[in-house]
């Protein structure tokens, strides 16, 4: 239960980040899908400065 709340907790967090990095702009393909994805799943990367836009 406990993990399953973290989980979401990382999720979301990352859905803000990605959104505040503006990585949700233009989902029309591939690319900046899997940038999207890849942000929301590696936030603390993003907050740290690195890039992951494809």
């Amino acid at each position: 239960m406990i993990r399953r709340i973290i989980s979401v907790i990382y999720i979301v967090v990352g859905l803000v980040v990605a959104n505040s990095h503006s990585y949700f702009v233009g989902l029309n393909s591939i690319r900046p899908i899997a940038s999207a994805v890849l942000s929301v799943l590696l936030w603390p990367l993003v907050l740290l400065g690195i890039n992951l836009h494809l």
